[in-house]
């Protein structure tokens, strides 16, 4: 007759087997990645580096127009608290982006910084780009952008695009030397959640360095190449991680990213999003194996 311990043991061992297993089949079933899933998480991942960048070129452009503005003697329109201090339309950079689609506030209206502008876009409207916006964005510039060294954090108040919720507060430090002109993003409590309830966090690591435009005031004609690193993951537990496999080429004048190639790494499966030949246009080709699909863009 068995020993109470040795029962006790087997039934332990057994226990532990059935765990293992059932943890190891867990994984498995997790790990796996439909053709349809990797599709439809590459596009949305796309919609999200998309959404997060699309507020590092509204920083860019104003702060362009901040430093034209109070450079000149017509600066403050209404410095009251709480109401309009510059009007949109002279942020002429800013409305080439978005339109007159927004108000703007700031906490101080002459040339000292700190400095925070805050866009707001109240209950929602649709701009000059055709995005839905809704909320408000702030941009805490430490210093002129230009500036080496200079810090920019954005923050996204109760922020929608395209009825997308954005959250987290994105930094932006300039990192520029010996001519080059280059900048580095990051971003804490990164989250976005579609209409549906799907939710990914959002982190990402990223390298802006200009190719053109250098020599112009105006950021119009600025062009960048990009370096990415970025990192999503699902509420289910599927991670996305998304790496350039060449430099990615955003001009600030396109609402898309026109060239470069896109490493995406979903749970067991390898994707590739290839931005096209230079052309602004919201087309891009996705790949899978020897399988390939043109998505359109946000």
């Amino acid at each position: 007759m068995k020993s109470k311990m040795s029962v006790l043991f087997s039934a332990s061992v057994a226990l532990l087997l059935m765990f293992s297993s059932c943890k190891k089949e867990n994984s498995a079933t997790s790990a796996s990645v439909t053709d349809e899933e990797a599709q439809v998480m590459s596009s949305e991942n796309a919609e999200a580096d998309g959404y997060v960048e699309d507020a590092d070129e509204m920083g860019f452009s104003m702060n362009s127009d901040v430093e034209t503005i109070t450079n000149s003697e017509s600066k403050v329109i209404d410095a009251t608290p709480g109401q309009l201090g510059w009007r949109i339309d002279l942020f002429t950079d800013l409305q080439f982006k978005i339109g007159l689609c927004t108000t703007i506030e700031a906490s101080s209206y002459d040339s000292v910084y700190p400095k925070t502008i805050t866009v707001n876009y109240g209950s929602g409207c649709i701009c000059k780009d055709g995005k839905f916006r809704k909320g408000s964005i702030s941009f805490e510039f430490s210093a002129p952008l230009r500036k080496p060294g200079s810090v920019l954090k954005i923050t996204f108040n109760d922020y929608f695009v395209n009825r997308v919720s954005v959250k987290g507060t994105r930094t932006i430090t300039n990192l520029s030397s010996n001519g080059v002109v280059k900048f580095s993003t990051s971003i804490e409590g990164g989250s976005l959640t579609w209409p549906s309830g799907r939710t990914i966090t959002y982190e990402s690591s990223k390298t802006f360095t200009q190719t053109v435009g250098m020599d112009t005031r105006t950021v119009r004609d600025d062009v960048y190449s990009i370096d990415i690193y970025t990192k999503t993951v699902y509420a289910n537990g599927k991670t996305v991680i998304k790496t350039s496999e060449s430099p990615i080429i955003k001009p600030i004048a396109c609402d898309w990213r026109v060239k470069g190639v896109l490493k995406i790494q979903i749970n067991d499966r390898t994707l590739f999003l290839d931005y096209g030949n230079g052309d602004c246009d919201n087309k891009a080709v996705l790949s899978w194996g020897t399988n390939s699909k043109e998505i359109t863009l946000p």
